[in-house]
Order: structure tokens, then C-alpha cells, then sequence
């Protein structure tokens, strides 16, 4: 299935996932080019919600662009496979072999990007059009991170995955996330 029919097909969890399927579906129709940064207005990217066995752990990394503690992702840079994209970024930012506990997609969410210099280069403000997938991963293994994409790398509690010390603009991503988690059976 391709991923405009994966997204048409996602049941969203509230109204704010209802809105942002309807602006997802909006931007792939109205932008060529969504899987990849030649799109400057914005393009996809995929995520990991990555918890621990027990259910009362979320992985997150210091973003350097962000400047905050957040899940673990990256661009899509062509591929229309999220999920693998998700896995991918999930091992190369933080080190960890995951299991994937739905290959459905998760959740859905569109996040601001500020301008930034990358590689040299300055890349304007632009929105990040986010899948994201549940992963999980063994919080006794070893963590790694990438000093040119994060300051860290930690697990924490969902109670700290709602406070000031999380970007304000993931928070409510983040609520989503973990009250959705707590609603099935994974």
C-alpha cells in the first residue's frame, strides 16, 4: 500500500489527529516531491515511539535543532517505507535494535522546523510531516547518540515525557502517544 493510501486508511485517535490526516492529505495533493528536502515548504519524516517493555518508558533524544528532548526520527530522503525509515533513524540516533510492535502507523503529527544551518548550509523554516510507528526496546541496553544530530540520548518516565523540559510544540504529541498506548493492548 502506498503511503497516501496508508494515511487515508489511518483511523485518526482525536481531533487533532482528524485535522492533521486532513492537512497531510492537503499537502501531498497540493506538493510534489513530499519524501524528500528538495521540498523546502516541508516533506515527510518518520518516527520511533520507542518504550520499553514494561510500558512506562519512552525513549527520546536531545535534538540540536530543537534544542529539546524528543522521539527519535529523521527525514524520509526519498523512502515512501516509514516504517523503515523509523527503524533506521531509531538505531542510528540512539544505538538500539527495536521490535517492531505494529507495522501500522501509530500516530500522525505536523511539526514546525525553525531555520537552521545544516552542514554548512541554511535551511529555511518548514513543517515536518510526521509518521510515527511504535516500536520497543530493551531500556538495559546500552545507549549511543550522534554528536552531530543530538546531545544525548536517555529513556524517561511518561511522566517526564509531558513536562517543560520537552518542547512545547511535542508535548501534545506526546500526551497522544502515551494515552493512546495506554488505551490497547501492544
Amino acid at each position: 500500500m502506498n503511503l497516501k493510501d496508508q494515511i487515508e486508511n489511518y483511523v485518526p485517535f482525536d481531533e487533532a489527529e482528524e485535522k492533521i490526516k486532513e492537512y497531510l492529505l492537503k499537502w501531498m495533493d497540493t506538493f510534489k516531491d513530499v519524501l524528500t528536502r528538495e521540498n523546502e515548504f516541508g516533506h515527510f519524516t518518520a518516527s520511533g515511539f520507542v518504550v520499553n517493555k514494561d510500558r512506562t518508558k519512552m525513549l527520546v533524544v536531545y535534538h540540536n535543532i530543537y534544542d529539546a528532548w524528543i522521539f527519535p526520527g529523521g527525514h524520509a530522503d526519498g523512502d515512501a517505507n516509514l516504517l523503515s525509515v523509523a527503524i533506521r533513524e531509531v538505531e542510528e540516533e540512539t544505538g538500539l535494535k527495536t521490535k517492531v510492535l505494529d507495522n501500522s502507523i501509530f500516530a500522525i503529527a505536523a511539526s514546525p522546523t525553525i531555520g537552521h544551518v545544516k552542514r554548512g548550509k541554511y535551511v529555511p523554516a518548514h513543517t515536518h510531516l510526521d509518521v510515527v510507528y511504535l516500536l520497543e526496546a530493551d531500556d538495559k541496553e546500552p545507549l549511543t547518540y550522534r554528536e552531530d544530530e543530538s546531545k544525548g540520548v536517555k529513556w524517561i518516565t511518561f511522566e517526564e515525557a509531558i513536562d517543560n523540559s520537552i518542547v512545547d510544540f511535542i508535548r501534545p504529541v506526546h500526551k497522544r502517544l502515551i494515552k493512546k498506548i495506554n488505551t490497547k493492548d501492544y
